[in-house]
């Protein structure tokens, strides 16, 4: 049985990957952090932990995304951190690094994708996804026993002998509380536990986290909930369940992207459901689908159908079309998925 001393050592390919990353950032070094589209609680964090274990060594950072930094997460900013979203390609001059986490693909970086790719700067990336065909740099660490970015950002901390303050363990924690919803997925290991303990003992504190995660909703939110699950439906011969949002739905609940985090869940709840999906219709003739499992059905390999991708167990794809066309589309190809993989 490994020790907790086990548990919280850095597997040797993953310290000689970040080591590699770390090399190219260098005292003095301006660097550009960024993340996907529409930022979660791992990619929020990540950023501002990665944020303050660059500045402790001396180096000037800046965070840059494609979209707005999510209000559910601003508590994780401070005045130490310069966010310059707002700013869109023109906050990426003058860097002399691009650290990209948790990000596979350079097209999850949206506005900024082209941007991204015409750099000539070094182009780093740490990450936990699926590869893909385009990676979003040069030098990446990546790692998919990771239980999210944030667990490869506490290693980098220590890859880079940078001591986890409370400043750096908050954002971490939420990262990972986040990407494991919380500790109760199936990327929850033991050395996940292991370092979320060496957190709480840096300073995080588990109910004020948990306050401003998950209890600080706008009431627009349970409006937006209330649609989507009118409209679940359920196929229990194969397992398979999924809801839908119209066009707009976020415009009429006053609400924003970061709001339909976890809604996809709720279809995965049901009992007997191995495969859960939930259609978005964005307008402008795309519909977003994100994509659950349990068991041993592997969601990544039917993303890759459409041209998206992600983990096992939590992909998505950004399909052409309009919800009416798309969604028989994706639950045809899921029905025939299912039938070729054994119920448990």
């Amino acid at each position: 049985m490994p020790t907790l001393h086990d548990l919280l050592a850095i597997p040797p390919a993953r310290r000689d990957a970040l080591a590699a990353v770390a090399r190219h950032l260098e005292p003095g070094h301006t660097v550009v952090l960024s993340t996907h589209i529409n930022a979660d609680g791992d990619g929020c964090g990540s950023e501002v932990a990665v944020a303050r274990i660059l500045q402790a060594r001396g180096l000037h950072v800046r965070i840059v995304n494609p979209t707005p930094w999510p209000q559910g997460f601003r508590f994780l900013l401070g005045p130490d951190i310069q966010e310059c979203s707002e700013e869109g390609h023109k906050a990426l001059k003058g860097a002399d690094r691009l650290l990209v986490l948790d990000i596979s693909d350079v097209g999850r970086l949206g506005a900024l994708a082209d941007d991204v790719r015409k750099l000539k700067v070094p182009r780093l990336v740490i990450d936990h996804h699926v590869a893909h065909d385009e990676p979003a740099g040069d030098v990446t660490a990546s790692d998919t026993a990771a239980c999210a970015t944030g667990e490869m950002i506490r290693d980098l901390a220590h890859v880079m002998g940078v001591p986890i303050s409370a400043d750096i363990a908050v954002p971490l924690y939420v990262a990972m509380l986040t990407d494991t919803g919380g500790f109760r997925f199936s990327n929850t290991s033991p050395r996940c536990h292991a370092i979320a303990a060496e957190l709480l003992a840096a300073g995080v504190e588990p109910e004020a986290i948990y306050r401003s995660v998950y209890q600080s909703v706008p009431v627009g939110r349970l409006h937006l909930m209330r649609e989507a699950l009118a409209s679940i439906e359920h196929d229990p011969s194969v397992g398979l369940a999924w809801i839908s949002l119209e066009p707009g739905a976020l415009e009429r609940h006053h609400v924003s992207p970061e709001d339909l985090d976890g809604l996809a869940e709720y279809p995965r709840s049901i009992a007997g459901t191995r495969l859960a999906l939930f259609f978005r219709d964005l307008g402008h003739d795309r519909v977003k689908v994100s994509f659950r499992s349990t068991g041993r059905v592997d969601v990544n390999v039917l993303a890759r159908q459409f041209g998206g991708g992600g983990h096992a167990k939590a992909a998505g794809a950004l399909i052409p079309g309009v919800l009416s066309a798309v969604r028989p589309q994706v639950i045809a190809a899921a029905r025939a998925y299912l039938l070729t993989i054994p119920q448990d």
